[in-house]
């Protein structure tokens, strides 16, 4: 593939986290990381100076909640966990991004 850059995650970073909170259920930022990566089979990657803004924005805006946990190596992280708001928002986004990406499947089709 050409570029390989994080353009592709342009606004769509918060429905990725919530995501992965929503599947995969309480985790710690470097876990949201590989969720996402692994999961699209490494074609997006998400920098730290990307996802902790974004998880402190999403705290605030009460989508997601976070507590201080231990690792399974003994190390102190934040967990994130998804809200009732947050999973009101994912429904949202969602369906914003299935209208978005059959449009551009449309338009790619027949122009």
């Amino acid at each position: 593939m050409g570029r390989h850059d994080n353009d592709r995650l342009q606004g769509t970073l918060d429905l990725l986290v919530l995501k992965v909170l929503a599947s995969r259920g309480r985790t710690h930022g470097y876990g949201i990381t590989l969720q996402i990566q692994q999961i699209s089979r490494e074609e997006l990657r998400v920098e730290e100076g990307s996802l902790y803004p974004a998880l402190h924005r999403m705290a605030q805006d009460s989508l997601i909640s976070a507590e201080w946990g231990t690792t399974e190596n003994k190390r102190r992280a934040r967990y994130y966990e998804i809200t009732p708001a947050g999973l009101e928002r994912l429904k949202q986004e969602e369906e914003n991004w299935a209208r978005l990406t059959s449009a551009v499947a449309r338009f790619l089709q027949y122009a």
